[in-house]
């Protein structure tokens, strides 16, 4: 049975990174996506175990303490990160896409030194701000924390494999989709 490529997407909040993953997996069906766990409450559009497993900070600790996680990463004022078991099930039958920040990027380079890393940049830190009030479901004080994390994060995508500009989340697609072709 052949392995997958571990694919890793980051970007900061609000970048597109959720559109952008949509699209490529519409369009290349053998791609897998890996479900990340958080302590963060969800979204009223969200479902846990499809786009996260909402867990609770305490059982949280219990999976990193127990090295269930493939990496992990605390902001935003929350726990995220990727169970181990799962992404390496989904890559016996295929590429794994896992949408992680930077911190979680770099643990997973060292754990699987021929991961693929992609940072989505956003065309500008205005056209960020925009998306991320767009949303409309982001209070205050997380707006303005994502946005100073964004500078962070952005900061970090020298070290990433790849640099993709979400212009059109279409084109941002399609160009992800050559870097990683089989």
């Amino acid at each position: 049975m052949s392995k997958g490529k571990l694919v890793v997407i980051s970007g900061a909040s609000g970048v597109g990174k959720g559109t952008v993953l949509g699209i490529m997996m519409n369009k290349r069906k053998d791609l897998k996506f890996s479900v990340s766990a958080t302590t963060r409450d969800p979204r009223p559009s969200e479902i846990n175990g499809v786009h996260y497993y909402f867990v609770t900070k305490e059982r949280f600790e219990e999976m990193i303490a127990s090295g269930e996680m493939l990496e992990y990463s605390a902001h935003n004022a929350n726990y995220y990160g990727t169970p181990r078991a799962q992404a390496e099930e989904k890559m016996r039958s295929g590429s794994v896409l896992l949408d992680i920040e930077p911190n979680g990027a770099a643990q997973v380079k060292k754990a699987a030194p021929d991961a693929v890393l992609v940072f989505i940049m956003p065309p500008s830190m205005e056209e960020l701000e925009k998306r991320l009030r767009g949303r409309g479901d982001t209070p205050e004080d997380q707006i303005a924390m994502r946005l100073k994390r964004a500078v962070w994060e952005m900061d970090q995508r020298h070290w990433y494999d790849h640099v993709v500009v979400n212009d059109s989340a279409e084109r941002c697609a399609e160009e992800i989709l050559k870097i990683i072709a089989d």
